[in-house]
This record gives structure tokens, sequence and C-alpha cells, in this order.
């Protein structure tokens, strides 16, 4: 089901003007504080309208304000989930989540409980009440909630923000389940790099109310667009988990022409990963070092190379076909006489790298 979004509004000194599409999947809204993001999400859950635009999904116009289309927000059949779970607290889970299938009426089938229940891993949690669960567990059972109010799309605006991450932890599986099993697109909000690279399968990056750029969330965040906050800068790496060595806790991932060595005792063989590499944790060589305690090291070709007002570079790299990005002193790119064009060896240590 496609969602085709567009709106342009003035907040103060503040002037929204966005568009993109997104398709099944996980489409993450991603960017700095104050770059449009969740003034994006309110609109197309009718808590705000803006001065121009359209939202429209599966082909059903539900704002046009050309046309003067505004359908009310209770009967858009959107999930929504804010950064705190909101939920009821004289309610137990079990009503809590009975709330939600109020508003599904006959959309929701009659197993859809049992279905998102376990889902979200919340089967031993029903009976109790909001303040004896965990950030983790609060925010499960709000995204049950929402699940089964029957949603076409659902909103989550920043939903693991107001979490540690202990808790974050705890809660990535479960998104990554409600990605890969349910049928519902979803749209999500966030600011942190490590959430959007294991989470989305497309990005739209905003910057100062605009799209900045659009596209796979390896091709977005291997790229390094200038609405990334410096310290985020990396690649991200698609791959499979060839073998795992259970003595040394370390899982092989077959990359597209390369191998890399990650921390992964419980990955599976054959199971499909990410990784994402900080741009800080990459050296380069223009030979290939030995007798080195990285077990890392890619052969690749100097792709472009981006100076930076601290005297820094920042070094892409094609890997056959993966692209690395290395962020170096400018004095060591000088020593190192790198250039575009040129062989050279990226060295990440693997103790830097989770999958």
């Amino acid at each position: 089901m496609t969602l085709f979004v567009k709106a342009k509004q003035r907040l103060g000194t503040f002037a929204l003007d966005a568009t993109f599409t997104s398709e099944r999947g996980i489409t993450a809204l991603f960017g700095r504080s104050g770059s449009g993001k969740t003034s994006m999400i309110r609109i197309i859950a009718g808590l705000a309208q803006p001065d121009e635009g359209q939202v429209v999904l599966g082909g059903e116009v539900i704002m046009d304000t050309e046309r003067r289309v505004f359908v009310a927000k209770h009967r858009r059949r959107f999930g929504y989930v804010f950064q705190e779970a909101r939920l009821f607290p004289h309610l137990s889970v079990r009503h809590n989540l009975s709330y939600g299938r109020w508003f599904a009426k006959n959309a929701a089938p009659a197993e859809g409980l049992d279905r998102i229940v376990a889902l979200l891993g919340i089967e031993d949690l029903l009976e109790r009440r909001p303040e004896k669960l965990s950030g983790g567990e609060k925010q499960r059972v709000a995204i049950g909630r929402a699940l089964l109010s029957a949603p076409r799309l659902l909103l989550m605006d920043e939903p693991l923000a107001a979490l540690d991450d202990a808790r974050k932890a705890e809660v990535m599986p479960y998104l990554e389940r409600l990605r890969d099993e349910m049928q519902i697109p979803i749209v999500y909000v966030s600011h942190s790099i490590a959430e959007v690279a294991r989470l989305a399968n497309q990005v739209v990056v905003m910057r100062d109310g605009k799209v900045e750029a659009v596209g796979s969330a390896v091709d977005v965040l291997s790229h390094s667009p200038a609405s990334f906050e410096r310290r985020d800068a990396g690649a991200l790496l698609e791959g499979w988990v060839e073998s795992v060595d259970a003595h040394h806790r370390i899982a092989t991932i077959a990359l597209k022409s390369a191998r890399l060595h990650v921390p992964g005792a419980m990955l599976n063989p054959g199971k499909a990963v990410r990784v994402l590499v900080s741009s800080r944790d990459v050296m380069l060589a223009m030979k290939k070092p030995e007798a080195l305690s990285a077990l890392n090291v890619l052969e690749g070709i100097v792709q472009n190379m981006t100076q930076a007002e601290d005297a820094t570079i920042d070094v892409l790299v094609d890997c056959g076909g993966d692209a690395i990005l290395s962020r170096i002193t400018s004095f060591s790119a000088e020593r190192l006489g790198l250039r575009i064009g040129v062989a050279v060896f990226a060295v990440i240590k693997t103790v830097a790298l989770e999958p």
C-alpha cells in the first residue's frame, strides 16, 4: 500500500515544504531536532492541517487542501504511538489493549488479540497495571493497543526516545518482528541513526523543513548527507551470516564481495543482517597491514573525499560494491597521498561492530 504525502506549512519562522512516497515496511523520517519530522507525522495523522498539501493512502484521498478534503483523524484508521506509552493507569494491560479493539469495531479478526500479544511477547503482562511495567513493557503494550485498532497505517513518533539503552534493546526485536510479519506500512520518526539503520526499509532525510534525501536505508545512510550529525556519519552494510565461531563468539558476515567479522554468538547462519560501521572506527592503509589485532581489512578504491572545517576529511571507499566511510585528519590524508581513484585498505576493529 503506497502512502503519498505533500505538505506546505509556515509555523512562525519555520517553513515546512516536503513531499515523499513510501511503500510497505518501515519508512523512517530522519533528521535533527527541528527538521520538521513531527510536523509531517502530525499532518499525516490529522492532528494538524497544512496550508497546502495532500495525504493519499492506497489511492484514497485522506487530505487534499485544494479539493477541500479532510478526513477526520478518528476516521482515518491510523494507529499512533507516541514517545510516552500513554496507557490508562487504572486499567490492566488486557483492558488497555481492549481499548484499541473498541476502535477497530468489525475491522479486526477475532484472533487479533492473541496474535498481537504473542507478536509483542506480552502474554505474562495481561493482568498487570501500567505502574508494574518497565518502560520497554509499557511501549510494547502501547504498540499492541495501536495495532488492535486495526490500522491501515501505523505512525510512530520517536517511540524509543524516552527509554534507556537497556529498554531500547528490549523493544527493538519486537519492532523488527512488526516490520517483517505485519502487512501494515509504518512511518517511523527518529533522530537516532542506530534505530534507523536497524529498522528502516526506506529513509526520508529531513533538514530545515525540506526533504534532503530519499532512498533505501543502505543508500541513504552510507553517503552521510549534511543533515546528519557528524558524529553519526558512517556506512550501513547489508549481508548474511555465513558462519558462526561459537567458541570465540564471532560471526562472519558475507557482503557483496568481502567478509566482515563481528561479535555475534547469537546469530544464526543464513540470517540477513545489517552492520553499521562508524566512520570514526575505520582506519586507512596504503598497504595491506599484517600482524594486526583488527580482523577486518577490506580492500577498496577511494571514491570521494569531503573536507570539513575541523581539519578532518571523510573518505568514501568502494570495497567491491560496499561503501565504507572513514574519517581521518587532513594531515593523515596528505601523509598517505590520498586522492580519488587510489587503492587503499580499510581497517575496522571487530569490537567496534554490532549487527
